[in-house]
């Protein structure tokens, strides 16, 4: 893109001005989201931010409502670009999120609505902030008149309102991949139209919006899609790139108050997903863009290069750094099975395994078996004890090995396969089960998910000592080397006589004292 181009493009997206004075909107300009050309597109659009001095109306708060003593919730809707608003749920008193890790600042739940000939709106809001959301939206459109619901992921927190959605349009047609909309069939529970997009499909809404789809799993959930607005030069990512961060600015403008929460997030969400980021950011690669549209915490324009930077650098560090690998099999839509799973993963990637997350909703056998046959160890949260998680339970029989350890786990969904006849199967096969299984009979609390960290831990460092022993012994200095031979090792029993008087002890370890 020419410089010429890139004035253009300023003078057509201009929304907002920064806080030094210049555009926002040049700030904005498509980014080329190659790694290598992160830089130098950033630097492109601070070469030309006088062009435009445009600035749009003041973000929108609503008032503050308390949904539980001391849990404040507020709306905010600002304008992104001149066709696309976002509505900003503040929860700002939030304190503990998904797989349970403590929360500083809150989150928010960002929603999405693009005005173009077809109006759309992109995810939604938790059920919390029902009453707050659906005013803030009928402030600013007619909900009525919407044409597509574009869900990225149905994690409650993005779709739980998508329901009254489909209520105020019943007409609307909802977007997403094929298991998105298996999933919002069991939430919905009644019919509505439905649009299954696959990776680089394009759905036209006119006005220069021409959305493109891209395909995401395991960001975190298997449904996840990107929704990238060409014209607008604006990425949805839902989950990915964000944060659990609560605040009245709707941009990164401070990168260092937020860089911590971004890494924090990163950690315990998309690390057990390393792979799946890096497949996600070559996916695009080839796309121009200014504006990453999160899901939670502030949107992304000053520091798109920087951060985007730090997701591939941090993914390729974790597979660098991997010990071993873990096949995670968990059943998405299906009790805690999801979250309890992530705690699992979180706990193993303490300790530089790297995770493979398998949804058994949405995985055929063959899926299955590459995914076992590439692990040194496996974790089964328990299935429903029919359907085709369950059927599916049968391959993974056949395609263990008896060198691979095995974590059983429920799922507490409240009609899980029995954990005796999954152990006894696997006991059959003679598997080694390494630790206990993890039972859950009530709603998971806080240690529940402390105790499925500290079992992904355990079982990460069974695995992973033996290659760290080695790592060792190779890498010890010899004379550390002969001094630590001289020191024994093992169970010994210690006799001691003094005349007629005899003793005994068990020891673990003797220290020689001299030649």
């Amino acid at each position: 893109m020419t410089l010429a181009q890139l004035r253009s493009f300023a003078s057509q997206q201009a929304t907002r001005a920064d806080m030094s004075g210049l555009s926002a909107a040049a700030l904005r300009l498509p980014c080329y989201s190659a790694p290598s050309q992160w830089k130098q597109c950033r630097a492109s659009r601070v070469s030309i931010s006088a062009a435009v001095v445009t600035s749009p109306p003041a973000p929108k708060l609503s008032k503050i409502v308390t949904w539980q003593p001391g849990k404040r919730l507020q709306t905010q809707v600002a304008e992104i670009t001149s066709d696309i608003t976002t509505i900003r749920s503040l929860d700002w008193d939030r304190d503990r999120f998904d797989i349970e890790f403590g929360l500083q600042n809150g989150t928010t739940y960002n929603s999405y609505i693009i005005d173009a000939e077809k109006l759309a709106v992109v995810d939604a809001s938790h059920e919390k902030f029902r009453d707050l959301y659906l005013a803030a939206l009928t402030d600013q459109i007619d909900p009525s008149t919407i044409q597509y619901i574009i869900v990225n992921h149905t994690e409650p927190d993005h779709s739980g309102l998508v329901p009254d959605l489909l209520q105020l349009a019943p007409n609307a047609t909802v977007v997403g991949s094929k298991i998105c909309i298996q999933f919002l069939q069991n939430l919905v529970l009644k019919p509505f139209k439905s649009l299954v997009v696959k990776g680089g499909d394009t759905l036209d809404l006119g006005k220069g919006h021409i959305l493109e789809f891209v395909i995401a799993p395991n960001l975190h959930w298997p449904d996840t899609i990107f929704t990238y607005d060409r014209g607008a030069g604006v990425l949805f990512t839902c989950d990915a790139f964000g944060m659990h961060y609560c605040t009245e600015q709707v941009y990164d403008e401070d990168l260092s108050t937020i860089e911590s929460h971004y890494r924090f997030y990163y950690d315990c969400l998309m690390r057990p997903n390393s792979r799946s980021v890096l497949t996600a950011l070559k996916r695009v690669s080839g796309m121009e863009f200014g504006v990453i549209a999160t899901g939670h915490g502030p949107l992304l324009t000053y520091n798109v290069a920087e951060l985007m930077n730090k997701y591939e650098t941090w993914s390729r560090q974790a597979l660098e750094k991997q010990l071993a690998t873990v096949a995670v099999l968990y059943i998405s839509d299906y009790g805690f099975s999801d979250r309890l799973s992530q705690a699992l993963a979180r706990g193993l990637t303490k300790t530089n395994i790297l995770v493979d997350m398998l949804d058994l909703n949405s995985a055929d056998s063959q899926e299955l078996i590459e995914c076992v046959s590439r692990s040194s160890g496996v974790v089964l949260m328990t299935p429903p004890s029919s359907g085709s998680a369950n059927s599916l339970v049968s391959t993974l029989y056949a395609a263990i090995k008896t060198k691979q350890p095995v974590v059983i786990a429920e799922s507490y969904g409240g009609d899980d396969e029995p954990v005796d006849t999954i152990i006894q199967r696997f006991v059959d096969l003679g598997i080694t089960l390494p630790q206990p299984p993890l039972r859950v009979k009530e709603t998971p609390t806080e240690a529940t998910y402390q105790q499925y960290e500290e079992a992904g831990t355990d079982l990460g460092q069974l695995l992973s000592q033996k290659k760290v022993i080695q790592s060792i012994k190779t890498n010890i200095p010899i004379n550390i080397a002969k001094a630590i031979a001289r020191v024994s090792g093992g169970l010994y029993v210690v006799t001691a006589k003094k005349g007629a008087s005899r003793g005994a002890m068990i020891a673990s370890w003797v220290s020689q004292v001299k030649l």
